[in-house]
């Protein structure tokens, strides 16, 4: 199965809520996030993208790395993805939605079992934000 490298961000709000956004022409909702650029270490690609799609101006300090993760791509069938994930929190009136995106959603975990989500998040990265997730 071929591997699509990602940077995804699990990004928390003072409630405790998580960002999760949806890419035009699709129906999951995910982490943001992306694919690297060539020469681009994980976090200059996550810190490149949450620009890119959410506005968003961070350091590398503001990212926390939570390791790497590897589930079913979302969008892609056939593959999977192989995601480097950080944490970070930012207000959520920093946030709009751009580039790419068509939507964005804080969540609670109420909103899990009626959100389509990527596998990614289901299995990995929301059980790291709400850990009576984790199975």
């Amino acid at each position: 199965m071929p591997d699509i490298h990602v940077s995804a961000a699990v990004i928390v709000d003072t409630e405790g809520r998580v960002l999760v956004v949806r890419k035009q022409g699709t129906t999951r909702f995910m982490q943001p996030g992306g694919k690297p650029e060539p020469g681009e270490s994980a976090v200059q690609t996550l810190i490149r993208e949450l620009h890119e799609e959410l506005g968003l101006t961070l350091d590398e300090s503001d990212l926390h790395p939570l390791g790497t993760f590897i589930s079913a791509a979302a969008n892609e069938p056939g593959h999977r993805v192989v995601a480097a994930a950080f944490a970070t929190s930012v207000d959520p009136g920093a946030v709009t939605v751009q580039a790419e995106l068509a939507e964005l959603r804080w969540i609670t975990p109420a909103d899990v079992a009626t959100l389509p989500l990527a596998p990614l998040s289901v299995e990995h990265l929301l059980p790291i934000a709400w850990p009576a997730l984790a199975g």
